[in-house]
């Protein structure tokens, strides 16, 4: 059974490979002269969301040509503590999207006991923890239940990579994303 979120506002459909983008609230353009690598965290408890950031920040160093965007639906002061226990954002520019209007707009809604619990994801998550020593930290506030995701979107604002994770320990593949770019308006070939 799917938990049931606060927000009034629908969720939208998944943005498909080829479609313009959804926005990013007001406050924030996408960049005219590079792609945009969005990442949408999943509860900031989860130790899958950790390991996520990490590989964006990771990847913002080493891909200066790509603008990354994490966005967390927990509050700002949960979030800042959490960033600084994580490693820092480096040049992630970090979103808060606490009731999940982006989110929604994104087509992520809230997951299933199944995608948070299942056998597998049980398993991944012991492997983070002993393989890794990401056990999850306390984040206080959000909700374990939203679902996480990523997108590869053009310069020109087109989305060329859409990954919403199935389950709870899914780790966005960020190899893929730079394939899906290649070639596409503000990425060289």
């Amino acid at each position: 059974m799917s938990q049931q979120g606060t927000n009034p506002n629908p969720v939208a459909p998944v943005p498909k490979v080829g479609e313009r983008a959804p926005t990013l609230g007001m406050a924030v353009k996408f960049p005219k002269d590079k792609p945009v690598l969005v990442v949408f965290l999943r509860h900031l408890s989860c130790p899958f969301a950790e390991k996520t950031f990490r590989l964006l920040t990771d990847l913002s160093n080493h891909h200066p040509e790509i603008h990354c965007v994490a966005v967390s639906e927990c509050s700002k002061e949960d979030t800042d503590k959490w960033i600084v226990q994580a490693g820092g954002e480096w040049e992630v520019q970090v979103l808060i999207d606490e009731p999940c209007d982006l989110y929604h707009a994104w087509g992520l809604g809230t997951s299933t006991t199944w995608a948070e619990y299942n056998p597998v994801t049980m398993w991944h998550t012991w492997k983070l923890k002993t393989d890794e020593n990401l056990w999850g930290r306390n984040a206080g506030s959000g909700s374990q239940w939203q679902i996480g995701g990523a997108f590869a979107v053009d310069a020109g604002g087109f989305v060329r990579w859409s990954k919403p994770a199935a389950t709870a320990d899914e780790v966005p593949d960020f190899k893929e994303a730079l394939k899906a770019l290649e070639g596409h308006w503000g990425m060289p070939s």
